[in-house]
């Protein structure tokens, strides 16, 4: 397998994997919509990382670690449930802003630290790394071209997702009206409040 074609199927798995609309998505849009475009690509790029991340480890054959770090998928779950619920909950208690906040430095950092924090600590984020690589490279242990070829084409798919939903979608949707827009807030707080309460129930079910 040539290592174009490997960064290409790679890509896909990065777009597939970025590209439904999960909590992370929906903080993109919120944030796109309040705080500009630059910072909704911030918090995309944030999870783009720690797709990232896993995927290095996975691509380097290091599944041992990673299904490690499942022993570790309950406690996470309570404490990102708990981040999502109180995100959620500020999403549907937040007055509409008179306009548009300008970027700052701090604030896009901000947006980048805490959406690669959440997605670190999402258990399907961990357990959905186990098998992907083998089946990319063939073989358990990729050589280094092949991991770098691997994780460089899942996280330009994943950027290449946020990209869209921060240029393109999140501009589309701000013309839609300061009402619209507040409706959308509105249910993108309720999703996130029942996301995070589904997670903290799947966690506590199975402790």
């Amino acid at each position: 397998m040539t290592l174009l074609i490997l960064f290409g199927q790679a890509m896909l798995v990065g777009l597939a994997i970025a590209a439904p609309v999960g909590p992370i998505g929906l903080i993109c849009i919120d944030r796109t919509l309040r705080l500009g475009a630059w910072t909704g690509l911030a918090t995309g790029l944030g999870a783009a990382t720690a797709d990232g991340l896993y995927a290095l480890l996975g691509a380097l054959g290091m599944t041992m670690l990673i299904q490690q770090l499942t022993t570790m998928a309950m406690p996470l779950a309570v404490a990102g449930s708990g981040v999502l619920c109180w995100m959620g909950l500020g999403m549907l208690r937040r007055a509409p802003a008179p306009g548009m906040a300008a970027a700052t430095a701090s604030g896009l950092l901000g947006a980048y630290v805490s959406a690669l924090l959440l997605t670190l600590g999402n258990p399907l984020t961990i357990l959905s790394f186990i098998a992907i690589f083998s089946g990319l490279s063939g073989h358990a242990h990729a050589g280094v071209g092949e991991a770098w070829a691997m994780v460089a084409g899942i996280v330009s798919g994943s950027a290449l997702w946020w990209c869209v939903l921060a240029f393109g979608i999140g501009r589309v949707l701000r013309r839609w009206g300061e009402q619209a827009r507040r409706w959308l807030d509105r249910g993108c707080g309720l999703l996130l409040l029942g996301m995070g309460s589904w997670m903290l129930w799947q966690a506590l079910r199975g402790w």
